[in-house]
């Protein structure tokens, strides 16, 4: 990749547009940088960006999702190991802050990783150095690091499920990317792109184009995965309609009227007749008494906290959101006392 082409990120949102010069910024510094956001928003992408942008643009740029690994084979994957250092280790290994020596290095899902961990990555960014795994020697390195989370970070700290001083280094700069339901106006560039995209893979010459209906339902959805998800069901619905414009979407692959039901607690686990696992019911000597009335409030309390939670405490957003009117969701937030008026 020429570094005078960038890897591209597309939008036009005020928003986006900001992020953007946040990171062109922020990029040459080899300071580490803490990229914020909620899944499929691009944190991957911005942090690649960050790399292609900064002086160590010829150097490696290595990725690492620490969720998905368990804490000793995450620790051997950042700081490698030297032979017999546990079992199955034959030889040495180089771990990835030292084979990104003078590049970058992300670690995505960074909350996932123990205290003790932690503090070994700490040290790399305070003093540079390390030890591999059942090594003595001590190994000095230049990396740069780019943490990503979709987690409040200083809310785990103050749990004390993070370490301070790690956030504290971390925290140098804070880049936030804003979800795809704060740029709305990117909404139908990107569908486009991803689109076009989707018509040349299939090997199409052109796209037909979105109805009216599927454009506003592109603009009415609220995109809970953001643009990650925008992308699947726009080339899912591409190669469903072949070379015919698009007229219906499938915001859910999973939608089935033969999907399986999900499970009760405990209809498979204890206690639990065969029968009664296979149909997903509970037996009756089981179930407790509860208040029906009590639950359904609960439950209509909690989906309106967690629709204006998303919805940034919009109440007109909340309310189109939620498919009921202005004065509906009012009447339902007095109910519950959610507000003041």
């Amino acid at each position: 990749m020429d570094r005078e082409s960038p890897l591209r990120m597309i939008g036009e949102a005020a928003s986006f547009l900001e992020m953007q010069e946040h990171v062109s910024l922020v990029a040459p510094l080899s300071k580490p940088v803490l990229i914020v956001g909620e899944r499929g928003t691009g944190k991957e992408l911005v942090a690649a960006r960050l790399h292609h942008l900064s002086r160590r643009w010829e150097r490696n740029f290595l990725k690492l999702n620490c969720a998905a690994l368990s804490e000793s084979l995450l620790e051997a994957q950042l700081f490698g190991h030297e032979a017999g250092a546990f079992t199955g280790a034959a030889k040495m290994r180089r771990g990835l802050f030292e084979r990104a020596d003078e590049g970058s290095l992300c670690l995505d899902e960074l909350a996932n990783t123990s205290m003790a961990v932690q503090e070994k990555i700490l040290r790399v960014i305070e003093y540079g150095e390390f030890e591999r795994l059942g090594g003595t020697e001590t190994i000095s390195v230049d990396v740069r690091l780019i943490a990503a989370t979709n987690e409040d970070l200083p809310g785990l700290a103050r749990r004390g499920e993070f370490r301070d001083d790690l956030l504290d280094r971390l925290a140098f700069d804070v880049i936030t990317l804003p979800p795809l339901r704060q740029r709305i106006e990117d909404i139908p560039i990107l569908a486009q792109h991803f689109a076009v995209g989707m018509v040349k893979e299939l090997g199409g010459e052109y796209f037909a184009g979105f109805s009216r209906k599927v454009q506003a339902a592109l603009l009415s959805y609220p995109w809970p995965g953001n643009v990650r998800e925008l992308k699947n069901v726009v080339e899912r619905a591409v190669y469903q309609h072949g070379d015919k414009p698009v007229k219906e979407l499938v915001f859910d692959p999973f939608a089935s009227p033969w999907r399986p039901a999900a499970r009760e607690v405990g209809a498979a686990g204890e206690g639990a007749t065969p029968a009664a696992a296979e149909s997903g019911a509970l037996e009756p000597a089981r179930v407790s008494e509860i208040d029906f009335r009590q639950h359904m409030r609960d439950y209509e309390k909690q989906l309106l906290r967690q629709a204006l939670q998303q919805n940034q405490f919009n109440q007109r957003k909340t309310a189109e959101f939620l498919k009921l009117s202005y004065d509906q969701l009012r009447g339902y937030m007095r109910k519950y006392d959610l507000t003041a008026g």
